[in-house]
């Protein structure tokens, strides 16, 4: 009867050989309509197989020689341009059932992505549509069937997008250096649904928070009272970092 030993080295012996893996990076490339109050994604009709013709999130796999942040990078210079953006590293989804090149039966190579989520001003960013012929913006309300697995990729990167914006400077990243309390509120807004806060209890606990300049200068638009242009003040915003913001 065999021993212990033998038994486990059987037994190791059984276990499939190591994963051999391909890396993508997927880009969640979120824009933000304050004219027409829309959180909008950007969505790339596939020009090859698997999922031909079928919408999914811009992405590529990673070359010889270039970083993840790079590959996220280029795809996003691809696609669009943009004055101000944000960009950051979301999650890397890796389950055995992502992607249909990945035959169950074989040991052929793994697909891992590595997301990333970006968020633009939607009057600000440009579709670039040079080299492909499905590019543009949807509603998060009205996304269609997605290929792979980019459905599951989207949901987590909207669900980081709103916290996000609780305890970070996401949104002064996307504003123009000079902007209103209004373009401000209505980027929140837009995101995260209009009952969230009022305007003026908004703009009382945001004050109060002490990180926005008030630049003195004033801008008229339309028939109501000139506004205030405000300054977002990076150091004292360092205190809040990573904390809840009271005023959300």
């Amino acid at each position: 009867m065999p021993g212990r030993a033998q038994r486990k080295a059987t037994k190791s012996l059984s276990h499939p050989p190591l994963a051999d893996f391909k890396v993508g990076v997927d880009n969640v490339i979120f824009s933000v309509d304050t004219d027409q109050n829309r959180l909008l994604v950007l969505l790339v009709m596939r020009q090859e197989e698997p999922f031909f013709g079928q919408w999914s999130l811009p992405g590529t796999l990673v070359r010889h020689g270039e970083s993840l942040e790079d590959a996220a990078y280029r795809i996003l210079a691809e696609k669009i341009r943009a004055r101000n953006l944000y960009l950051e590293q979301l999650y890397t989804f890796g389950g055995p059932d992502r992607d249909p090149r990945e035959a169950p039966d074989s040991y052929g190579d793994r697909y891992l992505s590595v997301s990333y989520f970006a968020l633009v001003r939607y009057a600000e960013a440009e579709l670039i549509a040079d080299r492909v012929s499905g590019i543009a913006w949807y509603s998060l309300e009205q996304v269609p069937d997605l290929a792979f697995d980019h459905k599951q990729i989207l949901e987590y990167g909207h669900r980081r997008l709103r916290n996000k914006l609780e305890y970070s400077p996401v949104a002064f990243e996307v504003l123009p250096e000079l902007f209103t309390l209004s373009d401000l509120y209505q980027l929140y807004t837009t995101v995260l649904g209009e009952n969230f806060s009022d305007y003026s209890n908004f703009r009382s606990r945001l004050l109060k928070l002490g990180f926005l300049e008030d630049t003195g200068v004033k801008v008229s638009r339309g028939a109501g009272r000139p506004a205030s242009l405000y300054r977002f003040d990076a150091e004292a915003f360092a205190p809040y970092k990573d904390k809840p913001m009271v005023f959300i």
